[in-house]
C-alpha cells in the first residue's frame, strides 16, 4: 500500500505488529502459567484476569487521556511500552496466584492507557482521509493476523523451550515497539483543556459516535459468541481441539477480508450506510444461530459472515472519530472505555447461558443496539459545531 511509503507511518506499523505478536504471546503463556499454579483452578483464574482487562479498558482509559493531555506521545508511548516489558519480564518468577494478579493488573493499566494514545497519534501522520481508512484496515488486518500467528508462533516455541520464554518473547516484542516509536517524530498535539469527562461527553455529544454505542454493542454481541462458546459448541459437534482453532481461524478470515475490502468500499460508499447494514445483519445471523451451529459446515459459514460484519461495524470507527472536532486522544479513549463495557456486558451474558440460548439473548441486544444506533444517527444536531454538523450532513447521504 502506498501509505507503508510514509517512514513515520509504516514505523508506527512495524512497531504494532511487534507489540500485537509479544501480547499474543503473553495470553497463551498466562493460560500455562495459571495452570502451573493452580491446575483445575486456571479458569477461575484467567477469568478474573479478564474481568481485570475489561475494568482497566473502561476506567483507566479516559482518566490516562486525562492525566497525560500535554504529555509528548513519543515520550508516553516509550514510557508505557518500558512498564510493559518490565512487568512480564518479571511473571516468569511469581508463585502466586496474587502476585499474577498485581502484576496484570498493572500491565492492562499500561495497554489501556497506551492504545488509545496510539490511536490518536495515526490520524495526526496521514491527513488525507483515503491514507487513514487504509490505515484503519491495516490495523484491523494486523489485529486478526495475530489472532492466527500468535498461537502457531507459540506453538512452535513451547517445542523447544519452557512456557516461561513466552514472556520473554513478550517483553522482545515491547521493546522493539518502544525502539520503533523512538525513531519516529510524531506531530505534537495541539493543547486542548482537557477535564475528566471531556472525552465522554464530547463522544456523547457527536451523533455519528452517540450511534457507535448501540453499534459497538451489536458488534460485541456477535464477537463474545464467538470468542466464547466456539470451543463448547465445536467439542459438542464432536469435533477435535485443532477445529476450533479452525473456527476461530475463519471468523478471522471473515473479518480479514472486509478489513482488505473497506477502504474501496468507503471510496464510493459513507461510513454510516455501510456500517448500519453490517451491524443491522448481526441480529439476523445470531437468530440463525441456533440451527447453524448445529453443523460443521454452517457453523463455519456463520462464523465467516461473523467476522465480516463485525469487522464492517468497528473497522471504519476511527474515521467518525477523526471526521469529529475535538480531542482526538480524549474521543479515542471514550471509545475505547464504552466499546469494552460493552465487551463486558455480552462477555457475562454468554457466559451465563448455554450457546443456543445465549445467541437467542445476544440477538435482541444486538437488535437493540442497532435500533439506537439507527435512531441516533439520525437527530438533529442541536448544539453542535457547524464543521461537523457539515460533516454529518454528507454522511447522511
Amino acid at each position: 500500500m502506498p501509505i507503508l511509503s510514509d517512514r513515520v507511518y509504516r514505523a508506527l506499523f512495524a512497531a504494532q505488529i511487534v507489540s500485537l505478536l509479544g501480547t499474543g504471546l503473553a495470553t497463551v503463556a498466562l493460560g500455562l502459567l495459571a495452570y502451573d499454579l493452580t491446575g483445575a483452578g486456571a479458569g477461575a483464574v484467567l477469568g478474573g484476569l479478564l474481568a481485570i482487562k475489561m475494568l482497566a479498558n473502561i476506567v483507566v482509559a479516559p482518566v490516562a487521556a486525562t492525566f497525560t493531555a500535554r504529555m509528548d506521545r513519543r515520550v508516553l508511548l516509550v514510557s508505557l511500552d518500558a512498564v510493559r516489558a518490565a512487568v512480564v519480564c518479571v511473571l516468569p518468577w511469581v508463585d502466586a496466584v496474587w502476585q499474577v494478579v498485581a502484576l496484570v493488573a498493572v500491565l492492562q493499566v499500561a495497554s489501556a492507557a497506551f492504545t488509545p494514545t496510539f490511536q490518536a497519534v495515526i490520524p495526526a501522520v496521514l491527513a488525507d482521509q483515503r491514507d487513514y481508512t487504509r490505515a484503519l484496515s491495516l490495523s484491523r488486518l494486523a489485529y486478526d493476523l495475530e489472532a492466527l500467528v500468535s498461537p502457531v508462533l507459540a506453538a512452535a516455541l513451547l517445542t523447544v523451550v519452557g512456557f516461561s520464554w513466552l514472556f520473554v518473547g513478550t517483553a522482545i516484542g515491547f521493546a522493539a515497539s518502544a525502539v520503533l516509536v523512538l525513531t519516529t517524530r510524531l506531530p505534537k498535539p495541539a493543547p486542548v483543556p482537557r477535564r475528566l469527562t471531556a472525552g465522554l461527553r464530547a463522544y456523547i455529544r457527536a451523533p455519528s459516535l452517540r450511534a457507535q454505542l448501540g453499534l459497538n454493542l451489536a458488534a460485541a454481541a456477535g464477537g463474545a459468541l464467538v470468542l466464547v462458546d466456539t470451543v463448547v459448541i465445536v467439542h459438542g459437534l464432536g469435533r477435535s481441539s485443532a477445529d476450533v482453532a479452525i473456527a476461530l481461524a475463519v471468523f478471522g478470515l471473515g473479518s480479514m477480508a472486509t478489513a482488505l475490502a473497506l477502504p474501496r468500499l468507503l471510496d464510493h460508499e459513507p461510513p454510516r450506510r455501510m456500517m448500519l447494514a453490517a451491524a443491522g445483519t448481526l441480529p439476523v445471523l445470531l437468530l440463525a444461530a441456533p440451527i447453524l451451529i448445529t453443523a460443521w459446515p454452517t457453523l463455519l459459514l456463520l462464523w465467516l459472515l461473523i467476522g465480516a460484519m463485525y469487522s464492517a461495524v468497528l473497522t471504519p470507527v476511527g474515521r467518525l472519530i477523526r471526521d469529529t472536532d475535538g480531542d482526538l486522544p480524549a474521543l479515542f479513549a471514550a471509545q475505547f472505555a464504552l466499546s469494552h463495557t460493552g465487551w463486558l456486558v455480552t462477555y457475562l451474558l454468554v457466559a451465563a447461558l448455554p450457546p443456543t440460548t445465549a445467541a437467542l439473548v445476544l440477538a435482541c441486544v444486538a437488535g437493540l443496539g442497532v435500533r439506537f444506533g439507527s435512531h441516533a444517527w439520525r437527530l438533529p444536531l442541536r448544539s453542535h459545531p457547524e464543521t461537523l454538523r457539515a460533516r454529518q450532513a454528507i454522511d447522511l447521504v
